[in-house]
């Protein structure tokens, strides 16, 4: 018998004794840690305050309550698909897309860490584009498909958002697919990402896992864009009788089925080091 279908008998046995979903999301919170409760039993790692995954359970939300607006302000629809709203501007374009919510997130963390030489990231053609090569004044040539120092250095973050404005626009899920690497669910860990590469594709973050001591029993929560670019949302589970939303079990079985997309179980990938 495969192993996820032993840790799925296992989960169904312990959601029975879960708390009801109301009480697993704290309104008043205000990061993703605090808002959202661990199911009954199941606890949180300590990551250190540096790391990708600390960063990421610490994100800023909105208010309860507040809608996933659309780059051009309209609200997102269907209304029904997300439990919270990361507090992180998208811009005005409709560029922030599916894996460029990912792609946002692990950049966003590096530069905040001032680990610049590690922003980097493909282009579907294959063409490298490097933060430092940017802020030292580089350009992409469409025409020519090379880099070209066109502009004075500048390391802003305003220039660093332009940045990832071009990588949006030429990035995808099939470039970031080919960027990670596989990972067994088991080993799930915040920053991992449910990737379909190609088009259509989707991509969905991992922001938090807590995990039950007696069992290998992993809970976890994710958060997507979609199109057209909008805000960072915080998914419901997708099976809407499962009372542990937003949290998602990794006894999930072959397919993990998020409101918009369904993933399988080898889609798991993981930045690499």
């Amino acid at each position: 018998m495969p192993k996820y279908l032993v840790i799925v008998f296992c989960a169904i046995l312990l959601s029975c004794q879960s708390q009801p979903a109301g009480k697993l999301v704290n309104v008043k919170g205000t990061t993703v840690e605090e808002r959202f409760t661990p199911p009954e039993g199941y606890k949180r790692k300590n990551y250190s305050t540096g790391s990708f995954e600390y960063y990421l359970k610490a994100l800023p939300l909105k208010p309860a309550g507040t809608k996933v607006r659309n780059f051009d302000g309209t609200i997102k629809q269907p209304e029904n698909v997300y439990e919270a709203v990361v507090n992180m501007e998208i811009g005005n374009k409709d560029l922030q897309q599916c894996a460029d919510a990912v792609i946002r997130l692990r950049a966003e963390y590096l530069f905040k860490s001032e680990r610049f030489d590690e922003i980097h990231f493909n282009f579907t053609n294959g063409n490298k584009a490097s933060w430092e090569k940017y802020a030292e004044g580089y350009r992409f040539q469409v025409k020519t498909n090379s880099w070209v120092k066109t502009a004075k250095e500048d390391n802003s973050y305003k220039t660093f958002r332009e940045y990832l404005d071009l990588v949006f626009m030429y990035a995808g899920s099939l470039s970031l697919s080919r960027e990670l690497e596989q990972v067994d669910v088991e080993e799930m860990e915040p920053g991992d990402v449910f990737i379909k590469g190609g088009s259509p594709g989707h991509a969905v973050i991992v922001l938090d896992v807590v995990e039950h001591p007696k069992t290998e029993i992993k809970y976890f929560i994710l958060a997507q864009s979609y199109m057209p670019a909008q805000d960072i949302q915080i998914l419901k589970n997708g099976v809407p009788a499962d009372v542990i939303s937003p949290w998602y079990s990794t006894a999930f079985g072959p397919f993990l089925k998020t409101p918009e997309w369904t993933f399988t179980r080898a889609q798991l990938m993981r930045f690499k080091d």
